[in-house]
Order: C-alpha cells, then sequence, then structure tokens
C-alpha cells in the first residue's frame, strides 16, 4: 500500500496541493482528474520524489524502498542517444541485465535511431517501455494515451490491465474519460489543488458530470455562442 497523508505543494506564496491524503492499494489503478492547472502533474512529481512537498508519501513495507516509474507527458531525450541506449540506461538504472531489446519491443519503435527525433507518440511509448523494464513497484502515467495512435491506446490499456494482475500500484491522469473508465477501479477530481471528490467505478459518471459544470456550462453560458 502507498499512503499518501497531508501532502501540500506551495512554490513562493502560492500554494498549488491542498493536504491531499489517498491509499493507493496493490493492484488498484487510480485516476486523477482535472481541468488544466489543477496540480495534477505536479502531484504526481512530488509522489515520484522529483518535488519537494509537505506532508509525507510513505510505502506501507518498511523494509523496502518501492521503485516508481514516471511517465512524464512530454518525455525528454538526450540528443544523441538512441531508443536502444535509452533503454538500456533505464536498466543499469535498475542493476537489469541480459535483456532482449528487440523481444521486448513492444510498439515496434525504431530503436537505432535517436530518440530525440522520434514523433511525441514515439516517445511516450519509447518512455513507457523503459519503466515496463524496470519492473517498478509503482507506476505513475501522467497522460499516457495522449498522442498515442489508436492501436497503442489499445495495448497500453492491456498493459495496465496486466501491471494490475502484477500486484502494481498504479496511478494515472487522462483527459480522455473512456481510457478512465476502462482502466480504473477510483477516480479522484482535484480542483484547485484539492481532492473534491473520490468515487468508486460505478460512480465515474458523478465525475463526468460534475467536471462537464465546471468546464462547459457556466464557460458556454458566458460566452453565449450565436
Amino acid at each position: 500500500m502507498l499512503r499518501i497523508e497531508k501532502l501540500s505543494k506551495s512554490f513562493g506564496k502560492k500554494t498549488l496541493l491542498q493536504s491531499i491524503s489517498l491509499q493507493l492499494k496493490s493492484g488498484e489503478v487510480h485516476g486523477i482528474v482535472g481541468e488544466n492547472g489543477a496540480g495534477k502533474t505536479t502531484f504526481f512529481k512530488c509522489i515520484a520524489q522529483l518535488e519537494s512537498h509537505q506532508g509525507s508519501v510513505v510505502f506501507s513495507d518498511a523494509s523496502q524502498t518501492p521503485s516508481i516509474g514516471f511517465l512524464e507527458t512530454n518525455p525528454q531525450f538526450l540528443s544523441k542517444m538512441t531508443g536502444k541506449e535509452y533503454l538500456q540506461l533505464l536498466c543499469n538504472a535498475r542493476n537489469i541485465n541480459a535483456v532482449n531489446f528487440d523481444d521486448s519491443n513492444l510498439f515496434d519503435l525504431p530503436l537505432q535511431q535517436y530518440a530525440s527525433t522520434y514523433s511525441t507518440g514515439m516517445k511516450k511509448k519509447l518512455a513507457l517501455t523503459g519503466i515496463l523494464l524496470q519492473q517498478n513497484d509503482i507506476f505513475i502515467l501522467d497522460e499516457p494515451f495522449n498522442g498515442v495512435d489508436i492501436q497503442s491506446n489499445i495495448l497500453i490499456k492491456e498493459i495496465i490491465k496486466k501491471l494490475q494482475e502484477k500486484g502494481k500500484i498504479i496511478l494515472l491522469s487522462s483527459h480522455i474519460f473512456t481510457t478512465l473508465q476502462d482502466t480504473c477501479d477510483f477516480l479522484h477530481y482535484l480542483k484547485a489543488g484539492k481532492i473534491e471528490k473520490s468515487v468508486e467505478k460505478e460512480k465515474f459518471p458523478f465525475i463526468e458530470e460534475l467536471m462537464k459544470d465546471a468546464a462547459l456550462h457556466n464557460k458556454l453560458q458566458k460566452f453565449n455562442i450565436k
């Protein structure tokens, strides 16, 4: 289990996250939704220990330091590193040896090509392949479906199911609500740095309606389309 307790984050006088508490159990898929600027990416970076924060992020097994795989929305790569070299680098970081990268090339990527020349979708698929090869305990996926072709979206959904079966902890975000319905067990609505509502799968439509009200109704009325 991963326990997030009273996690807060501020930049100067601006508060981005306010006392967020969640419990994520092994084999569960949790989705974080909210408008742009709600704090989703900052929240993910705090959990992945890429940002300092107040509050605590604790893995229940105190004898084990969990390995975390973080998929960024827009992964970046060194200019003279091939896809294969990038995957080798990530495996080296976890002391994982003797990997057959051709057999592990789930998305049929041109691994001998410089990763910096990949399209946006290819970069995301390479980064996802890398954290999968690392055999992480926790997977934080920031917009894994965005910018990726339909066939790869289907494959990513199946990957998430396999990770769930292996007892991994999965936390993801998406602006495509159907992908959340297909993959998540729980949804958490993040608004202005706070968890406004958390629901189980059967109540996902309630969160969708909340987001529609926040993002559409008032704004469309003010715009007054003619």
